[in-house]
């Protein structure tokens, strides 16, 4: 069931250029839109400026010229490549330090929303675990749970299931999917694997080597749910058109 809210504030992203101060470019002539409430995937080659892009979308890198239009008052989850969980703190406990940025008239209800999420991914049982204590794909989980407990508007997602195995890796995909149909978030998913992305979102975004730019939108027509086998079949076309598609360059 998709249950994305039209109301909720997509994002415009309209990058210039983004120069280091050694004179690298890493962004150039970047412009897309996400759409209330739509997933949208981005690949590009090692070293393109994806993690970059993430962080000028969060604000947290103004060195840039052009803009990034989204409602400044709109909720932000990030989820990284690793899970970034503090050791000497609880499974609860991590995720509570999410609650606590927030004001203290939201944080009750999300509270009660974060023992729903544990329960739904399985981690219900081990709130006061740390996370030594936990396995890598539990580890992940938690980060699941952390993105989504504040009920973003806008999740941003740097490659969260990398060195993952397959199975711990699908069934992180699944869970996804199944909270980001809840809550009708705007996610910006970075990833290298291609049948991932197209697995998981309404789009896919092309980009081209440093500096990188735009180079195909592939939309997802395929309805939900989908399976990392059906995607191969899509997979394959996009590759025997673009040969080199993945290493950023649209030769036919």
């Amino acid at each position: 069931m998709d249950t994305r809210n039209a109301s909720l504030p997509g994002v415009v992203v309209d990058i210039r250029h983004k120069d280091y101060r050694s004179g690298l470019r890493t962004l150039e002539a970047l412009h897309f839109r996400a759409g209330p409430g739509e997933f949208v995937a981005l690949i590009g080659p090692s070293g393109s400026g994806k993690t970059t892009l993430l962080k000028i979308v969060a604000g947290l890198d103004t060195r840039f010229e052009g803009q990034v239009a989204r409602s400044p008052t709109a909720r932000l989850g990030f989820m990284f490549q690793e899970p970034r969980l503090l050791p000497w703190l609880t499974v609860e406990q991590n995720v509570g330090l999410v609650l606590n940025a927030l004001p203290p008239t939201q944080q009750g209800a999300l509270r009660a929303h974060l023992q729903e999420l544990l329960t739904q991914v399985g981690l219900q049982d081990f709130r006061t675990a740390f996370p030594g204590q936990l396995s890598g794909g539990m580890q992940r989980r938690l980060a699941l749970v952390r993105a989504f407990v504040i009920r973003p508007e806008l999740l941003l997602m740097d490659e969260p299931f990398l060195s993952l195995d397959e199975p711990t890796a699908e069934q992180l995909r699944r869970q996804l999917l199944v909270l980001w149909q809840q809550t009708g978030s705007t996610i910006l998913f970075v990833t290298h694997n291609l049948r991932e992305a197209l697995m998981l979102a309404d789009r896919v975004l092309f980009l081209s080597p440093r500096p990188a730019h735009l180079i195909l939108e592939q939309p997802v027509p395929s309805p939900r749910p989908r399976t990392m086998a059906q995607m191969a079949v899509l997979e394959q076309q996009l590759l025997h058109q673009y040969p080199e598609l993945l290493s950023g360059v649209l030769h036919e």
